[in-house]
């Protein structure tokens, strides 16, 4: 039985250049070929290995959430008003572009998610939207100070 694609491990070279473009996607080959002693060719053609088994899935730019206008942070905890309902939370709030990230949780709640918005105005609209798109109960948490968040991602070395 072969490993699939997706599930062939890591090697060091592969892991060097993804603990590179973590800390700068923006990185030129030549750069990316000296921190892991490559040739430009091989790390080009890796970086395309890596993409097409999906464990690049894509390059974005980290923006300031208060030059972008939405300076306020939450956390808010969902939780089915019916526990019987469907399970589909997050098909029915994937479409509200606030919501950053939704998490399904372990404890008392179902779903964390992660909003931002422009003020503490339209996050009590944006409650009201999510409470009523998938008839669940909310519990907010307004974060007040961030110390650092979109930490680079330092993938685990082949064993």
């Amino acid at each position: 039985m072969s490993e699939s694609p997706s599930e062939a491990p890591l090697d060091a070279a592969d892991t060097g250049i993804l603990a590179e473009i973590s800390r700068d996607a923006r990185a030129t080959l030549a750069t990316l070929a000296a921190a892991v002693g490559l040739s430009v060719s091989a790390v080009q053609a890796r970086l395309r290995r890596l993409e097409s088994r999906g464990v690049i899935t894509g390059y974005r730019p980290i923006l300031d959430a208060e030059a972008v206008g939405k300076p306020l942070a939450a956390f808010i905890e969902i939780s089915p008003l019916d526990p019987a309902q469907p399970d589909n939370a997050p098909e029915l709030l994937e479409p509200l572009p606030e919501i950053e990230a939704c998490h399904s949780i372990a404890g008392d709640a179902s779903y964390m998610l992660f909003v931002r918005v422009a003020s503490p105005r339209d996050l009590e609209r944006l409650i009201g939207e999510i409470r009523r798109a998938a008839a669940v109960r909310t519990r907010t948490t307004v974060v007040l100070q961030t110390f650092y968040e979109n930490r680079t991602l330092v993938p685990v070395p082949a064993r």
